[in-house]
Order: C-alpha cells, then structure tokens, then sequence
C-alpha cells in the first residue's frame, strides 16, 4: 500500500499524510486519528530511514541515564517508574527511545548526541551540581537543543525540569514523625550534589522549627541513597537510640530505610518498637517490608510522561517547569 492509497481512504492530501506519519507540523488531533486509522487499516508503514531523511531528524528521543557499576538501573523502582512514563508518551508519538549510559568518570559532553543526528531530543536523569554538569547543560542550551532535567534543579540557571515537591514531602514526613510524639528526629539524606537532598533537609527544619525544635548536628547523618549506605550508617543511628538521642529517623529514599532498618536489627532495635522510621519514594520494597515502611510517594511514572510531554507534545513546549505533588503514606514503622 502507499502513501496515496492512505489519503484517499482518509480524504486528505498525500502531504498531509507525510506530515501525519512523519509527525512534522501543526496537524488537528481529528484529522491524525483520521490517517492513522487509514494507515493500520491499509497495513501501510513508514519506512523508517525515509522518514528520518524526511525530517531530517533522527526520530529518537535521548534518554540520559548515569552508569552506575554493579547497580541493575531498570529493577529500581526510581528508574523503571520514570522510564515506563517516558515510553509511554513516546510511543503515543511514534518516537523511538536512545538510552545514552553517561560514565561519571568521563566528560560531558551532550551536544555530541545532537550534532551526530543521535537524537532530536533528550531527558536527562540522575545529574548532579558540578561545574562541569551546568556547563555541559548550558551548552545544551546555547545550541537550543531541546532538553529536560528529572529530579534535579540548578538554581539561577535556566534548564527546563520536572521534580517533585520534595521541600513539602519531607515536611510532611518529620510532621508526621512529630505528631506520633517523637521529639528527636534524625535525618538519613543523600550528598548535597542533589536538589532534592537540599530538599529533604530544608523540609526537615521547617518541620522542626514550626514545633521549636532545635537541630542537633549528630540528627544529621549522610547515605548515599543506596540500601547499602543506610546499613552502614545503622551503627552511628544505634548509637544515637541507645543512648536516647534520637527517637526517630527521617530517611531521604526508601532504600536507605530499608538498609537502616536492618542494620538496626543487628542491635536488636525494631522499627515501630525501639524507633520510629519514614522513608521516601513509597518504593514496592516500602510495602513488604517488615514492619511496612511509611513513605512519602511520588509520582515518578508522571513525572516521566510530563518531561516526554514537555519535548514531544506541541502543546507543552513552552512550559519551563513543573512541580508534582506527593503524599503522605501511613504504615506500621512510624506510629
């Protein structure tokens, strides 16, 4: 079957169907479905190197993933949700995903991906604050090459981005900690290269300083956001319930938590019993934990089909940001 035979079924122009199956141009929602339906029911398919010399694009969208040794990426809860969001929104657009592993070892450089007519677009995921990262995104944005940040924010510079609201996820977590009677929190966060760890830890104080709760520096322990870190920092926490320090502990993500918590149950301290624990994500391991960890959840398959949204979806082009909502979930740990 060919082009002219899906525009005459349709009852549209051959050129309308170009634009249509190679998804350049403003095209009404009525008149796509229209060709598209055409196209399945004629068995007509885009050749897919015709259509990426029609556009002159590659047709992929680029997803930055970092490489992270003896880590499995796509079994973690964060990644797989995120990416299951992207792909969603991508194969509703016909686009094709690159997954780009970036070694933290080696230079940035994004544009490479761009000048190579790798991709056309890109979301990056896992960034930190370093000089070197802003400048290679700045470059990104030099060239105007269309990108968006998940999960990470640069303050005073001008990359587009999607993120939690983890300022008020934390908040919530520590009130609710606070409110069950617990009086000394301490904080599990992540290195201060990430946003959101700067996050967790300005919703941490303003938790406590809504309830005249002064910081301690030894509340304040550092992961990073790994289960194996979480168990490593078990001995200082223990430490710090066994002489009545701290009552409590606000873990940054759920992996840590869990770490934490079995850590802690080498010193025969048990959650919900001895202490009380919340983490973040409200990650699968959250529910079959034992006890059940309470959780802050966040929307990360959303946020990866608002960031495909942000590049793929005319209508959304222009957005420079967006915040998603979290919430509190209860469950046996922290009352």
């Amino acid at each position: 079957m060919s082009r002219k035979d899906v525009a005459k079924l349709a009852g549209v122009s051959e050129a309308t169907v170009s634009r249509v199956m190679n998804n350049v141009g403003p095209i009404k929602k009525e008149t796509r479905e229209k060709v598209l339906r055409a196209a399945e029911q004629l068995g007509y398919e885009l050749n897919a190197l015709a259509q990426q010399l029609a556009r002159q694009k590659s047709g992929n969208l680029g997803v930055v993933l970092p490489h992270v040794p003896k880590v499995h990426l796509f079994s973690t809860y964060y990644f797989s949700e995120i990416l299951s969001g992207i792909a969603e929104v991508a194969r509703k657009q016909n686009i094709d995903l690159l997954m780009v592993f970036q070694d933290p070892a080696k230079q940035r450089d994004y544009t490479k991906l761009f000048r190579s007519k790798k991709i056309d677009s890109c979301i990056i995921l896992g960034s930190t604050d370093s000089e070197e990262e802003r400048t290679a995104l700045q470059e990104l944005t030099d060239h105007s090459y269309p990108f968006v940040i998940i999960n990470q924010r640069y303050a005073g510079m001008p990359f587009r981005f999607v993120d939690g609201d983890h300022v008020y996820g934390s908040y919530l977590a520590v009130s609710h900690l606070l409110e069950q009677g617990s009086k000394r929190v301490a904080l599990l966060n992540g290195p201060k290269q990430y946003s959101n760890s700067i996050d967790r830890y300005n919703g941490y104080l303003k938790a406590l300083h809504e309830r005249d709760i002064h910081c301690q520096e030894q509340w304040l322990v550092e992961g990073n956001y790994s289960r194996r870190s979480g168990m490593n920092a078990a001995k200082k926490l223990a430490g710090l319930i066994e002489a009545g320090e701290i009552d409590s502990i606000f873990a940054a993500n759920d992996r840590m938590a869990i770490g934490a918590m079995e850590g802690l149950a080498a010193h025969q301290l048990e959650a919900g019993k001895h202490y009380r624990i919340i983490g973040y994500d409200d990650s699968d391991g959250a529910k079959i934990v034992t006890p059940k960890l309470s959780s802050i959840s966040v929307p990360f398959y959303e946020m990866g089909v608002k960031a495909a949204t942000m590049l793929l979806d005319d209508k959304h082009r222009e957005e420079s940001h967006a915040i998603m909502p979290v919430s509190l979930v209860i469950r046996q740990s922290s009352i």
